[in-house]
C-alpha cells in the first residue's frame, strides 16, 4: 500500500500534536500547519491525500479553506472539525463539499474510522474514474442564521449535515417527527441553504383547510369555478415559483388529494380548479408529518406511490426528551425571543428553574417549552425566572 499523507490545519498546538499522534502509522504520514494560509502554501508544494481542518481559526476559516481547496485542488477530501456545531456552520460546511463534519472534543477512534472510510471512498472513486458535478453557488449564511434551529446533540448535528447535503438538489424531502419538534424550521433551513433561497418559501398546513378547499389553495382557481370564486386566484404552487412549497401534515390529506398531488410530482404540471389549460411548476416539494406513513400505506390510507415520490430523502426529528442536552441552550434562546415579543428586558433563568425544565418530559416538545418560557417571562417581574414562574 502506498504511503498516504494527511495535512492537519489547526491553530492549537496541543490539538495538532494529539491528532498527529492518533493518525500517524506506517502507511500514513501526517503534516501539520497552524492556519489556512500556511495550508495553502503547503498545498502548492505537496498535494496531501486528505485535509483535516479546524473551522474557526485566526484569518481564513476552515470553510473558506475548503472552498479554495475545492476550487484549486479538486479531489482532495476535507474533514472539518469544530466545537461550534451550529446550524449555519455545519450546513455550510457540508454544502461546500466537506467529506465529513466532526464535533470537538473528538473521539479519536471515531476519527480513525472516518479517515479510513474516506481513504477507501477515494480509492474507489479513482478506480472507477467517477466525475461528480457539484453546484458551486453561494450559501446564504445570513438567512440560515435567522432560523432558530438550535442543537448540539448528535441527532441534531446529523440533521444539519443532511440539510447541507440535500439543499443543493431538487429532491423531495419528508420531515418526520412529533408535533412541536420544529419540522417547519428544518424545511426553512433546507430552503435557505439552497441555490433557490431568493425564491419564495410557501408553507401550507394541510390540516387547517377542509379537503374541498385544499385543491383550490394549492392549484388556484378560475373565476366562476365554484360559488364564491369571484376572480382568478393563483395557487400556492404558482406563488412558490422555483422556490419551496412546504406541505405540513401531509399524512392528514384525503386519498383524492393525494392522487392529484402525485400527478403534479410526476408531470410537473397541474390544472387550476375550473381551468382547461395546465400550468407548470418548478417548485420543490417539502413535506412533514407526525403520522406513521408506513402504517398508513399498509392499511390503504396513504398512497404507496406518493409515499415513495415524497420520501426521496427522509429527516427524522427527535423529540425534546431525547435530546435533553440541548434544553438549556433552547431555553435561553426562547426566553430571549419571548422577552423581545412582550417588551421585557433580557431575562435570567435561575438554576432551580433550569433543573425544573430538565425534569419535565415535554410531551409538546419545543413548542411547549416556548409557551412555558413566554409565560415565565411575563410572570417574572424582576427579570429572573424561577421555578414558581413555570407553568
Amino acid at each position: 500500500m502506498a504511503m498516504r499523507t494527511i495535512l492537519i490545519v489547526d491553530d492549537d498546538d496541543e490539538i495538532r500534536a494529539s491528532l498527529a499522534d492518533a493518525l500517524s502509522s506506517s502507511q500514513t504520514r501526517v503534516d501539520m500547519v497552524p492556519n489556512a494560509d500556511e495550508a495553502l502554501k503547503r498545498l502548492a508544494q505537496n498535494r496531501p491525500d486528505l485535509i483535516l481542518s479546524d473551522v474557526r481559526m485566526p484569518g481564513m476559516s476552515g470553510i473558506e479553506l475548503l472552498a479554495r481547496v475545492s476550487k484549486d485542488y479538486g479531489g482532495i477530501p476535507v474533514l472539518l472539525m469544530t466545537a461550534f456545531d451550529d446550524l449555519a456552520t455545519v450546513t455550510t460546511g457540508m454544502r461546500e463539499g466537506a467529506a465529513e463534519f466532526l464535533v470537538k472534543p473528538l473521539d479519536l477512534e471515531h476519527l480513525r474510522t472516518v479517515v479510513r472510510r474516506v481513504f477507501e471512498d477515494s480509492a474507489l472513486r479513482t478506480a472507477e474514474s467517477e466525475t461528480v458535478a457539484e453546484y458551486s453557488g453561494p450559501v446564504s449564511r445570513s438567512d440560515l442564521g435567522r432560523i432558530d434551529l438550535i442543537g448540539h446533540h448528535p441527532s441534531m448535528v446529523a440533521i444539519f449535515k443532511t440539510i447541507g447535503q440535500v439543499a443543493a438538489t431538487r429532491a423531495s424531502v419528508v420531515i418526520r417527527g412529533e408535533s412541536g419538534t420544529g419540522k417547519e424550521l428544518i424545511a426553512r433551513a433546507i430552503h435557505a441553504a439552497s441555490p433557490w433561497a431568493s425564491e419564495p418559501f410557501v408553507a401550507v398546513n394541510c390540516t387547517a383547510l377542509p379537503a374541498s378547499l385544499l385543491e383550490s389553495e394549492l392549484f388556484g382557481h378560475r373565476k366562476g369555478a365554484f360559488t364564491g370564486a369571484s376572480a382568478d386566484r393563483r395557487g400556492r404552487f404558482s406563488l412558490a415559483g422555483r422556490g419551496s412549497l412546504f406541505l405540513d401534515e401531509i399524512g392528514d390529506t384525503s386519498p383524492d388529494f393525494q392522487s392529484k398531488l402525485l400527478r403534479v410530482l410526476q408531470e410537473r404540471s397541474y390544472y387550476p380548479v375550473g381551468a382547461d389549460r395546465a400550468e407548470t411548476t418548478e417548485a420543490r416539494v417539502l413535506t412533514a408529518t407526525h403520522r406513521d406513513l408506513e402504517a398508513m400505506v399498509g392499511d390503504g390510507r396513504f398512497r404507496e406511490d406518493l409515499y415513495y415520490r415524497l420520501r426521496v430523502v427522509e429527516i427524522r426529528v427527535p423529540p425534546l426528551r431525547e435530546r435533553r442536552s440541548d434544553l438549556r441552550d433552547l431555553a435561553a434562546n426562547l426566553a430571549r425571543k419571548a422577552a423581545h415579543h412582550v417588551s421585557r428586558g433580557l431575562p435570567t433563568i435561575s438554576e432551580e428553574a433550569l433543573d425544573a425544565l430538565e425534569r419535565h418530559s415535554w410531551p409538546g416538545n419545543v413548542r411547549e417549552l416556548e409557551n412555558c418560557l413566554t409565560r415565565a417571562v411575563v410572570m417574572a417581574p424582576g427579570g429572573v425566572i424561577r421555578a414558581e414562574h413555570l407553568a
